[in-house]
């Protein structure tokens, strides 16, 4: 198949923009619990309709009185808390463009989004955000004004404004239309430097409504049951503020948490309970190899290897049935199933808060056996693809027929087209409007309103798509073969000592890989073998270790022919890191960085 559309369900409303929803849901639904806000004690507590409308209202009236006008773009950097929240829909109420920032952005980076965009206003998280500013502010002759969240920005901003009067407010809220940008997003640059992804207020109702509509089992709440999900991406990427959009609009409790290790996440999981979650692959790979760990720990690795074994079989006879191929779980399955939900799911459960059902995943690809793990263990994952052009995700599995190890069919109102070289081509009401100040960039990517995504793909005979690689990252060794280098690098991962994996290659007479450890899983690996932790460059000169990492190797090699199999690898002693330059904010690698820096062990592997 070449070509899949799927009907639309919802359109951008003809009139409006985003804030409209925070002051239509205060005067129908006042008393709903809209958020859940956590003090500095740590205690959680309830944000209703009314209380945020009125927040939103002070705010834009504050923003006003400091200058802000219609059409001004205003930065936010800051990690995902209830603050970005509460200024993003204060400055769309007034018409403002928001330009998000990553919290552990460079100076150099912050510099580029904030001349490109010539932003007049930045609101910070912390000092050190502040100083970052201050470094670059000579250079930036449009920015005039920084609030800083941890110093009262909230509240020093409020305050200048109660002498605003309502109507004033509305009276820029009501010039809003659906056309109208609502923000400039920077993507992340794995190469060159970052564009600004204009996106419209209708990109993101369009969005967030087909997102809403299509996966009700996931946002509708029920009597038993109030939707609610904790946020914990960044709000600086496409995928978290579309969560936060489809929250707002669906009207999902939201809690937002700003730190993505399991040391932080977890409690709050455990206290905040939310029935879904929205995260990438790896936060899920973490969940499972934790319960995996803990299962060693007690002594009891066989029977969770049987109760992994079990929820797999029984989520793909699940999906049989779904497609109309197999009868379902059998008698003798579905004891065995209830069986381990009582011993081992559901203390996977209650890792994610006890309440979690289902759970959408997007920014790189899943393996299709860790999907068909969650949906057996009772947590269902909707897998899906977008790019920040695309307002998040442009396809997704829907929920009566999940095809796990794909990104599932186009959201509806879209079209998903292969192009003749492979290459995806997405269509619909949540494609972006452009590059900022870039209009060369802009032709490449859009043709009639399709988007070029860069990534390459296949759709099956019910339209399902399966993600194979980037453009731009086709290996071409010195013999001749073209080697694209994503599924073996996701397989080498699937290993639960493998953090991360780059594959090389090109212009070279062979394929070879770069290995970094998981630091947890190799503490756990070695303390099972009664081993000592050993220093980072004696761990990967460990004979037993590297055979580990090699059957991973050899297991992805299966996928691929011999040409374009990994002939040999090298394990560093330390991870890619955001910090020096090698990822991208939403951890993907920098290929090209990642080349440079490890030139002496890339030559290494092709030395006789």
């Amino acid at each position: 198949m070449r070509e899949f559309t799927t009907p639309a369900l919802a359109t951008a409303p003809p009139v409006g923009g985003l804030a409209d929803a925070v002051f239509d849901h205060a005067l129908d639904d006042p008393g709903h619990i809209a958020f859940g806000r956590k003090d500095a004690d740590g205690k959680w507590h309830d944000v209703t309709s009314e209380q945020f409308c009125a927040e939103v209202l002070a705010l834009a009236k504050g923003l006003l009185a400091q200058g802000i006008r219609f059409g001004d773009r205003v930065a936010i950097m800051s990690r995902t808390r209830y603050e970005w929240t509460l200024f993003d829909f204060a400055l769309w109420t007034i018409g403002a463009q928001v330009v998000p920032i990553y919290a552990t952005s460079s100076a150099e980076q912050v510099f580029w989004a904030l001349y490109d965009a010539q932003v007049s206003a930045a609101v910070v998280e912390h000092e050190d955000h502040a100083m970052t500013i201050a470094t670059i502010i000579d250079r930036l002759p449009h920015l005039h004004r920084l609030w800083q969240l941890d110093g009262g920005a909230v509240e020093e901003v409020t305050a200048s404004g109660t002498h605003i009067d309502d109507d004033t407010v509305h009276r820029h809220r009501r010039a809003v239309t659906p056309d109208s940008i609502a923000t400039i997003i920077y993507t992340s640059g794995t190469t060159g430097r970052p564009k600004g992804c204009v996106i419209s207020h209708a990109n993101f109702m369009f969005e967030a409504d087909t997102m809403v509509k299509r996966w009700e089992p996931v946002f509708a709440s029920k009597r038993e049951r109030v939707a609610s999900t904790l946020l914990f991406l960044p709000l600086a990427h496409v995928f978290g503020r579309m969560v936060q959009v489809a929250a707002v609009r669906g009207g999902v409790k939201m809690g937002h948490q700003p730190q993505l290790n399991a040391a932080a996440l977890l409690p709050d999981l455990q206290a905040f309970r939310p029935t879904f979650i929205l995260a990438v692959p790896y936060i899920f790979e973490k969940v499972f190899n934790a319960a995996r760990r803990k299962a060693e720990k007690e002594g009891r690795s066989g029977p969770f290897d049987k109760a992994v074994e079990c929820a797999v079989k029984y989520a793909d006879a699940q999906e049989a049935k779904a497609f109309g191929t197999g009868p379902g779980p059998s008698a003798s399955l579905r004891m065995q199933h209830s069986l381990f939900d009582k011993l081992v799911y559901s203390k996977v459960r209650e890792a994610m808060g006890g309440r979690v059902r289902h759970a959408m995943s997007g920014g790189s690809g899943m393996d299709r056996r860790l999907g068909l793990f969650f949906a057996g263990a009772g947590v269902a994952i909707y897998e899906g693809y977008g790019l920040t052009e695309s307002t998040a995700a442009a396809t997704a599995n829907p929920p009566e027929q999940t095809r796990y190890g794909t990104v599932g069919k186009a959201i509806p109102g879209t079209t998903v087209h292969i192009a003749d070289d492979g290459e995806v081509w997405l269509y619909g009401g949540n494609v972006f409007q452009g590059y900022l100040n870039d209009p060369k960039s802009t032709d490449a990517t859009l043709h009639d309103g399709w988007l070029a995504t860069g990534d390459l793909g296949a759709l099956d005979e019910d339209g399902y798509l399966t993600i194979t690689g980037r453009k731009k990252e086709i290996l071409v060794t010195s013999g001749g073969k073209s080697v694209s280098p994503h599924q073996l690098e996701e397989r080498v991962r699937d290993h639960p000592l493998v953090a991360q994996c780059i594959v090389v290659g090109n212009d070279r007479p062979y394929v070879a890989a770069l290995v970094t450890l998981d630091a947890e899983a190799v503490e756990h690996w070695l303390g099972m073998r009664g081993k000592q932790m050993m220093h980072p460059a004696e761990l990967v000169r460990d004979g037993d270790l590297e055979m580990e990492v090699r059957r991973a190797v050899v297991a992805a090699n299966t996928l691929v022919s011999q040409a374009e199999s990994i002939r040999t690898f090298r394990i560093l002693a330390h991870q890619f890191s955001e910090e020096h330059g090698l990822l991208t904010p939403s951890l993907k690698l920098k290929r090209k960085a990642i080349e440079t820096a490890y030139s002496a062990e890339v030559e290494a592997l092709y030395r006789a």
